[in-house]
């Protein structure tokens, strides 16, 4: 392999550690996972971050990993469950600020796996933004995070 080749090669491998931007948005830190092993359902989880100076709004998500992808968040119902529920309008991301979509929280929702999430897959997801329209951002699945020490946390 020559020089140039080994050089093109070493940056492609680095392009999923660098953060996908829109505008004034860019995704930190992005990840997936499936729920089990032979589970129909997953999610992505990542901090979106926006540095410009109108608020913002992810509407929606797409991905060929998923007959079905959705922005979900957990509440509690009248008798202290918790419940995982669609988030039609989607979520704010405030000028200068950011929002957080961890496990237990706010994040995309990942139903009818059309293919299992294997450690080191990619997932490619499609989010659109009301004011920064689409960005495409390749997601590492990792299986090995940890479960949140069992506690629920509540999404921003």
């Amino acid at each position: 392999m020559s020089l140039k080749s080994k050089l093109f090669a070493g940056v492609l491998a680095l392009v999923p550690a660098l953060p996908a931007l829109a505008g004034d948005i860019s995704i930190q830190a992005p990840y997936a996972r499936a729920s089990t092993m032979m589970s129909k359902s997953g999610a992505a989880f990542m901090t979106i971050v926006n540095s410009g100076t109108a608020d913002d709004r992810l509407v929606a998500a797409a991905s060929d990993v998923a007959e079905k992808v959705e922005l979900h968040t957990h509440l509690a119902d009248a008798n202290g469950v918790m419940k995982m529920v669609e988030v039609e309008e989607g979520f704010p991301i405030p000028a200068g600020g950011n929002r957080a979509l961890e496990r237990g929280g706010d994040h995309v929702m990942f139903l009818g796996l059309t293919r299992p999430l294997a450690q080191g897959d990619l997932v490619t997801v499609t989010l659109t933004f009301e004011k920064a329209g689409e960005m495409v951002v390749e997601i590492p699945v990792d299986l090995t995070r940890d479960a949140m020490g069992g506690q629920m946390k509540m999404g921003n």
